[in-house]
């Protein structure tokens, strides 16, 4: 099952959030739904270099958030925000004229951003890098940021051969069934001159689960410190 559901949605109530929050009537739904779906594209497309990670869209009564998290903010940015507030109004019109506000999140290490490298392998593709070095650096790096595991997979006409196939590499641990860890997933397209290769990535990160506590070593050492020292006045009346 944890290879064929898509790891983000089947943890939702654990790990991971929705991407578009917010809430709508029957009649009102497809309408936010479409709408989603052309914000994301028009933000992706315009940028492109901006190395954006996910893009989460928050509906009021009259207003929209909508929060870019990116690698590079100053190309969000633009130069005295001229990017911003280009976007702002064409996201606007797309939204039917409602109020709309953009944040940015800056990634500090996109090295752990599996939606980040899964692009990054792509870009490697389309430059007609190796397949094979490719996702070896990119594991290499990953794994020095600090990350549990990764696992990769490339499919298409790999090194330009006739018949498309599926190459995978894994490195360290990635439990797709353990629904507490934390396990970012990614997928890109590289538009190679032999035809489509798509990159799956998925990072296990090192972060813990709200469910878990954060401090349960030091609970315990806690909860044995009083019983230590009630004791410790009984023996040494007993001397």
């Amino acid at each position: 099952m944890g290879q064929k559901v898509n790891p983000i949605s089947f943890r939702l109530p654990l790990t991971k959030d929705w991407r578009s929050r917010w809430f709508a009537n029957a009649k009102e739904f497809p309408d936010n739904l479409h709408s989603d779906l052309q914000i994301r594209n028009y933000v992706k497309k315009k940028l492109q270099l901006a190395a954006v990670a996910k893009i989460v869209i928050e509906r009021a009564w009259n207003s929209m958030r909508v929060t870019i998290f990116t690698a590079r903010p100053g190309i969000v940015i633009g130069r005295k925000g001229a990017e911003i507030e280009k976007m702002t109004e064409d996201i606007t019109k797309m939204s039917g004229g409602k109020q709309v506000k953009i944040d940015i999140q800056e990634i500090k290490t996109p090295e752990l951003e599996a939606q980040l490298v899964a692009e990054n392998i792509a870009l490697q593709l389309e430059r007609r890098i190796s397949f094979r070095r490719a996702m070896k650096k990119t594991m290499q790096s990953t794994m020095e940021f600090g990350a549990l595991g990764i696992k990769l997979r490339v499919s298409g006409r790999l090194g330009g051969a006739e018949i498309s196939r599926s190459e995978q590499s894994r490195e360290g641990k990635t439990p797709l069934h353990t629904l507490r860890q934390f396990i970012d997933y990614g997928f890109a397209e590289a538009n190679t001159i032999a035809g489509k290769i798509g990159v799956k990535c998925w990072i296990c990160k090192k972060d813990v689960t709200p469910t878990e506590p954060r401090n349960g070593g030091e609970r315990n050492e806690r909860n044995t410190q009083p019983h230590e020292s009630s004791t410790a006045p009984a023996t040494a009346g007993a001397r």
